[in-house]
């Protein structure tokens, strides 16, 4: 890999010169400037960016602690990111900590160390003790002690919409399918506004929840499918559990849409190569990372937000599973 020291060489120019070429800092003239700009795109020289931050004491860096990479939700959500950050200028540090509080601890320290300018983060342990104070930070979909706004989408409005769009389909033995957080987290809201719209109408909903985390998905489903033998509609706190039920009721001849009406959450099948389609309600994706770039940005400019908690709309996007 290439070195400054390469492109001052290569260049004839002293590496403080480079320097100055890369940070746009100082007087340099138009010609040596085109030498070293040509010399790096000759060596394809990539800059150190944690270098830099030191020696400059400003960063470019913005990083997205994620749980995984390989859920659709959180790939899309972090394409966006990138894509505002580098319209304004920043890079994108990508954190991937595969859910391990551990990791999110030591990633945490180390972007700390690190001194980036801010860090966009989706987790679901409790980290309190590892979010330090002096980095501009903002959580998407969960609650910290500390005075960390939160952008979400409107959970509580989705649950209500999945109610009655299945009660529109005919359903009137519903179920929720969900998991407990361990953390305070905005997605709670979906099956708070799911059993509100169910007693609004009259209906008892079946609400599987346990206490613990899903770690055996057999033990998961064969819990579920035991208190859930009578239902006909069925909405999922997100759309990768509904797709698993799809199958898991297959294999018991439970037939989707119908026997059992069923919709989703987050809207991760963007197009119809997916058989079935799933009935889901949409989060705004684009939109809740942009805006969570948005206001980190107004943080890392010293400016105080409006708002605690911030909530966009969702929409229903019907499929063949209602």
């Amino acid at each position: 890999m290439p070195s400054i020291k390469d492109v001052a060489a290569l260049a004839g120019v002293a590496v403080g010169t480079v320097s100055r070429v890369i940070n746009n800092n100082g007087t340099v003239t138009p010609e040596i400037r085109n030498r070293v700009i040509a010399a790096i795109e000759q060596l394809k020289y990539v800059p150190n960016e944690v270098a830099r931050n030191f020696k400059m004491q400003k960063s470019n860096l913005i990083a997205l602690l994620l749980p995984t990479v390989w859920h659709p939700f959180f790939s899309e959500l972090a394409y966006y990111v990138e894509d505002e950050l580098d319209d304004c200028g920043y890079k994108l540090l990508l954190c991937n900590s595969g859910g391990k509080p551990w990791k999110e601890s030591y990633y945490l320290d180390m972007l700390e160390q690190n001194k980036v300018a801010g860090i966009l983060g989706i987790s679901y342990n409790n980290l309190d003790h590892a979010v330090k104070h002096d980095i501009p930070m903002i959580s998407i979909d969960r609650h910290f002690r500390s005075n960390i706004a939160c952008v979400t989408s409107d959970n509580q409005t989705g649950g209500r919409m999945a109610l009655h769009e299945l009660r529109k389909a005919g359903v009137r033995k519903p179920a929720f399918l969900g998991s407990t957080p361990q953390v305070s987290s905005e997605i709670t809201l979906r099956r708070e506004g799911f059993v509100q719209a169910a007693a609004q109408a009259g209906l008892e909903v079946i609400v599987y929840e346990p206490d613990e985390p899903i770690v055996d998905e057999d033990t998961y489903f064969a819990g579920f499918f035991e208190v859930a033998e009578e239902i006909d509609g069925l909405f999922a706190i997100n759309d990768l559990l509904a797709a698993n039920y799809i199958i898991r009721a297959a294999k018991r001849g439970i037939r989707v849409p119908e026997d059992v009406k069923l919709i989703g959450y987050d809207g991760i099948q963007n197009d119809g190569l997916f058989h079935p389609n799933l009935s889901t309600i949409r989060q705004p994706v684009e939109e809740m990372a942009r805006m969570s770039v948005r206001l980190l940005l107004q943080l890392i400019a010293g400016q105080s937000l409006e708002e605690k908690v911030y909530r966009l709309p969702v929409y229903y996007r019907e499929g063949d599973t209602t």
